[in-house]
């Protein structure tokens, strides 16, 4: 947990932006949280948390620009506490440590011990109400409403409800200026994200240890799992543990076929710690030595990423067709075609990485220090079962890209020497 300042500070300078960028508005900021269900392990809504800290579900922040905030919590205190742990104490003395004003129901008591986005209308009512109140034809709600097909699905889907209750007649979209304020780390996100990094390194070694022939894709996810969950980490996103003709699907996940002699197996993984992923992939061939054509698609992806990785600095694009000659993604794609294997390299070449893997960030912008990236060519040949990524996270900085995870090998002789080790 970050120190509670972090979260205050954030929210003075949210509030900055939207007065900067919106002048002529005044209004109220709503942050949603997330919720849970009963198929995962709740994890908290990424924006939310970054402003707030708050690992509990289904509650609500109100920011007015005046600077008035209020913590709004599902009505089912009592109820709560015979089902689950709550990380949270909603008292007024904890809302003055976050930097709130006030605590205050949402509702009227929940029908169970947890909150639903279609939970009733009298359930959001004390929420619904103080909306009315401050949002009419000279005020807007200032929420995260991006009007794309993905994103902030559960944030809309709440407006959307509110809409419905008559509180929300005014909505101004600001994930852009969310977007702009997560995209840059501090060194205490760095921090984290270092520490997530070094989690799934030790992973990777895990996987490499466990992997032979006639071992089962999933014996090698259990083995690296393992060890994410017994660092007080967790999965970032369902592990690829992909062997033979599967490495060449990009996200494949079932993770149940047999692990054959002369066969590569790509481990893409990535554990988040305090909210803050890490995503690393490792190709390993299973025999523990790669064939000469597996080491030369190996080489070709290695000095793929190695060239992007000496370039990428402030000043070039992540991913831009208007300037190709300073696109991160464009240049490897050149590097890729000039050894004849561009329609073997189907995706980008990285994205943003933070409180999501694929964190938010505006690619039509250049990059600048504090951008967290990831750099991941592969090639991907189904024809012959090979199927190779290297993936690395890296942190831009003044006048280049620190590599977070530089300790885990990735030349094809140390990688042949990790797999080989279980046998010495």
């Amino acid at each position: 947990m970050q120190d509670s300042n972090i979260f205050k500070l954030r929210v003075q300078d949210l509030m900055n932006n939207v007065k900067e960028l919106h002048p002529e508005k005044r209004g109220t900021i709503v942050l949603f949280a997330g919720f849970e269900d009963d198929r995962h392990r709740f994890a908290q809504e990424s924006s939310f948390y970054y402003f707030t800290g708050i690992e509990e579900p289904a509650v609500v922040l109100t920011i007015d620009l005046d600077g008035h905030k209020v913590l709004y919590v599902p009505n089912c205190i009592e109820e709560r506490a015979k089902w689950v742990v709550s990380p949270l104490q909603l008292t007024q003395e904890y809302a003055k440590q976050i930097g709130v004003d006030e605590v205050r129901l949402l509702g009227s008591s929940c029908s169970g011990y947890q909150m639903h986005p279609y939970s009733s209308e009298s359930e959001y009512s004390n929420l619904a109400s103080d909306l009315k109140k401050k949002i009419n034809s000279d005020s807007v709600l200032f929420a995260l409403d991006p009007y794309t097909p993905y994103g902030y699905i559960e944030q809309r889907l709440l407006l959307q409800r509110l809409r419905s209750f008559g509180a929300a007649p005014h909505v101004v979209d600001i994930s852009s200026i969310v977007a702009r304020m997560r995209r840059s780390k501090d060194v205490k996100e760095i921090e984290l994200m270092y520490k997530a990094v070094e989690i799934t390194c030790i992973a990777q070694e895990a996987a490499a240890r466990a992997i032979s022939h006639g071992a089962n894709e999933a014996e090698v996810q259990a083995s690296l799992e393992y060890i994410i969950t017994g660092s007080h980490a967790e999965i970032a996103f369902p592990s690829i543990v992909a062997s033979g003709k599967n490495s060449t699907v990009l996200h494949y996940n079932q993770n149940n076929a047999e692990l054959k002699k002369g066969d590569l197996v790509v481990v893409d993984i990535g554990a988040r710690y305090d909210g803050y992923c890490a995503d690393i992939t490792r190709t390993y061939p299973v025999s523990g030595t790669f064939t000469k054509r597996q080491k030369e698609i190996y080489n070709i992806v290695l000095d793929t990423q190695s060239y992007i990785a000496s370039i990428a600095k402030p000043g070039m694009w992540l991913s831009y067709k208007e300037k190709p000659d300073q696109s991160l993604n464009h240049l490897a794609r050149a590097f890729i075609k000039e050894k004849g294997y561009d329609q073997y390299f189907p995706h980008g070449i990285g994205h943003f990485l933070g409180l999501d893997v694929h964190d938010v960030g505006d690619y039509t912008e250049p990059l600048k220090a504090g951008d967290v990236i990831t750099i991941e060519p592969g090639i991907y040949i189904a024809d012959e079962q090979i199927g190779v990524r290297i993936e690395d996270d890296y942190w831009i900085v003044k006048d280049d890209a620190i590599c977070l995870s530089e300790g885990l090998p990735k030349v094809a002789e140390e990688i042949e020497e990790m797999v080989k080790e279980k046998f010495e």
